[in-house]
């Protein structure tokens, strides 16, 4: 397996805001790693330094010269396909041809103030979104109304470097996007929220069985992650952040449930039941569901994880709102990717 960086929850802002980015994708690019993915948050101080992860993509493109430059994910239909395919391609050209984007449907209502016509359809948006998205990277047009209500085919520029784009989709816990990931011919990009290695692995054979003849595919999964030398410290340091974390996040996490718990609202919650949810989900993630503790203790997960199919492990670093801890912690987690290799 591979093993990339992914960000998605620091809530730094300021002229320091964005140096664990920059330090950690020049962390990862000089010790081998094969991408880093910045996600794309609205409206939310959880996640909200990411409003936009081409800009991201691009500082992360102009300190770096190796490593892979992923979307993680871009909210199809939220943009324009032109705009997209604009945005990366300028990316693609600062990096020299590293750019690949997964893409998500998107789930908040408050997002969708952006493009609210396309939210009660954001599935079959995505859906053509994407596949504009393709044919623009290639060099193709498609067919939009100008401002005179008259259509024309338009294509985008600049051209990009890589001549096919890598495209994944986003899935949370749904089979039915694992399957659409796999006719789509796309690469599927998760996590273990709400799911078991033992369901992430039936859920990746619905995907793969969906590929097209020939096709391979590709199965990212993100993972939270923080390394050090002793287990019981290392629970210590990030008991505090991961629980703010779990806590700030809750809604994503009954939404990811919610084949299971559809009546639940976050907003029913009384204070002790969130403290009770948050302190179930601290034990479970620590114990099984991320890559905490040594680097000797999380074999046992990876190997669950590439049995179950998993190509490349995306670490989610930025939960501990703290850079020098968050680095420190890096050199822990190259020895696992090292090691594991």
């Amino acid at each position: 397996m591979d093993f990339g960086l992914f960000y998605f929850a620091n809530n730094s802002a300021g002229t320091d805001g964005y140096r664990l980015l920059l330090e950690g994708a020049r962390f990862a690019d000089a010790h081998g790693f094969t991408s880093v993915w910045t996600p794309e948050r609205h409206f939310h101080a959880f996640g909200g330094s990411y409003p936009n992860p081409a800009v991201t993509g691009a500082a992360v493109a102009t300190v770096t010269e190796r490593v892979q430059i992923r979307s993680g994910s871009v909210v199809a239909p939220l943009h324009h396909p032109l705009r997209i395919a604009e945005e990366w391609a300028v990316v693609d050209n600062l990096s020299g041809g590293r750019v690949g984007l997964s893409f998500a449907s998107g789930w908040h209502a408050a997002d969708f103030a952006l493009a609210p016509h396309n939210y009660a359809d954001r599935k079959e948006v995505l859906a053509r979104t994407v596949e504009d998205v393709r044919e623009l990277w290639r060099g193709g047009a498609i067919a939009v109304s100008d401002g005179d209500g008259e259509t024309r085919k338009l294509r985008t520029y600049p051209e990009p470097v890589r001549a096919e784009l890598p495209v994944w989709l986003t899935a949370a816990g749904n089979p039915e996007t694992f399957r659409e990931a796999g006719e789509m011919g796309a690469g599927l990009l998760t996590h273990l929220l709400g799911q078991s290695v033992e369901e992430l692995a039936e859920k990746i054979a619905v995907y793969r069985g969906a590929l097209p003849a020939g096709s391979p595919g590709h199965v990212v999964l993100m993972l939270h992650t923080f390394l050090g030398t002793d287990r019981d410290q290392v629970r210590e340091i990030v008991r505090e952040p991961f629980s703010a974390y779990l806590r700030n996040s809750l809604g994503l996490l009954l939404k990811a449930a919610g084949d299971i718990m559809p009546d639940l609202d976050p907003d029913d919650l009384t204070p002790e039941d969130m403290d009770f949810l948050v302190s179930l989900g601290f034990d479970r993630y620590f114990e099984t569901g991320g890559l905490f503790g040594t680097v000797e203790e999380n074999a046992e997960l990876l190997r669950g994880v590439r049995d179950a199919g998993v190509d490349e492990v995306a670490c989610l670093i930025d939960f501990i709102d703290d850079a020098d801890t968050v680095l420190g912690g890096l050199g822990h987690l190259d020895e696992l990717r090292r090691t594991w290799a």
